[in-house]
């Protein structure tokens, strides 16, 4: 659907209301605390596939992290000794709120554009960029990250397109969610939310998931656009596919044979690359 809003606000009360306990690493957002490790593996993984023309160790990274919540992965982005900058969006202003007083305890996330939170939505974004004085070509970048949001949005094709002008050539669109099968629905509605009360019930909606095939094919249907499209939404690599269980006491681990074997236990990281 082309709706033009990608937010729910249904989805925004939600998160709005866990704010306060976004940073408790024994609070409803523990799993994506013990998450933070494999995503940065996972956007290791993707890049050594595929290294950058004229990349070298000196090339420093420019991020976007695309619904970043209370800031868990664009302050971990931020401390890494290859970046350059992380600029981390969210719509709910609680939530980044939450975000922006918590990196206010690193003295090296202060340092100027090291990492910037801004409250928009990415229909928003360019608007935002522009108030903010970042000139065009400073518009795209290297690692675009969409952890743990794609199933919390309505309309996905429509959001996912939004997405995409954003991610410089060679570089990377890298995202988590979750896969729309029985299992799934079995460890993340059932186990998580009813039985292990780890996530506050109705965090997910089993509907909105998304298979790592059907993201597949909308990739794959990409490189049949007109030119003006192409050019605007590019070419895109084979994707990197990473399925991955958490499991109680030991965190976060792969399973699987990369989306081609047993898929659908559940949550998957997903990463394409910008031809």
């Amino acid at each position: 659907s082309t709706k033009s809003s990608s937010v729910d606000e249904s989805e925004i009360s939600h998160f709005n209301a866990l704010a306060a306990s976004w940073w408790d690493p024994n609070g409803s957002s523990r799993i994506l605390h013990a998450m933070n490790p494999i995503r940065q593996d996972f956007i290791k993984r993707c890049r050594s596939l595929y290294p950058p023309p004229g990349y070298s160790h000196q090339s420093k990274l420019h991020y976007l992290d695309i619904g970043c919540g209370g800031g868990i992965f664009a302050e971990s982005a931020a401390r890494l000794r290859d970046t350059a900058s992380v600029t981390a969006i969210d719509p709910s202003p609680e939530v980044l709120a939450v975000a922006k007083q918590h990196a206010r305890r690193d003295p090296l996330l202060l340092e100027p554009g090291r990492l910037t939170y801004l409250n928009t939505s990415i229909e928003g974004l360019a608007e935002t960029l522009e108030a903010q004085g970042v000139v065009q070509q400073d518009r795209q970048y290297d690692i675009v990250t969409l952890f743990e949001v794609l199933e919390h949005v309505a309309y996905p094709s429509s959001f996912l397109e939004k997405m995409l002008p954003y991610v410089k050539p060679g570089g990377w669109l890298v995202l988590s969610t979750i896969s729309r099968t029985w299992p799934a629905w079995f460890v993340t509605k059932f186990m998580a939310e009813e039985v292990l009360k780890m996530v506050p019930r109705g965090t997910h909606e089993w509907e909105k998931y998304v298979k790592p095939d059907e993201l597949r094919q909308w990739f794959r249907k990409l490189d049949g656009q007109g030119e003006e499209e192409l050019g605007r939404l590019g070419r895109w690599s084979e994707p990197v596919v990473m399925e991955v269980m958490y499991v109680p006491g030991l965190g976060w681990r792969e399973v699987g044979g990369g989306g081609k074997g047993i898929e659908g236990l559940g949550n998957y990281f997903f990463g394409v690359r910008r031809e």
